[in-house]
């Protein structure tokens, strides 16, 4: 019966401890923005694509 006890004590413990770490992680702004991140990658194709043709552009005017 005191096994009992002491895991109960146990997973309280770890619990809080969760719990604390969950609630420092919202604090600090970890779980703000959650949108960006996965729409970056959408958009970084076309940010290749427009810097590949400004270099284009400038490789042409320092021809002329």
């Amino acid at each position: 019966m005191s096994v009992i006890y002491i895991l109960i004590t146990v997973s309280i413990t770890v619990a809080i401890f969760f719990l604390v770490a969950f609630i420092k992680a919202v604090k600090s702004g970890q779980y703000d923005d959650d949108y960006t991140p996965s729409v970056r990658m959408l958009f970084d194709d076309e940010l290749l694509k427009e810097t590949n043709k400004n270099q284009i552009q400038i490789t042409d005017e320092k021809q002329l």
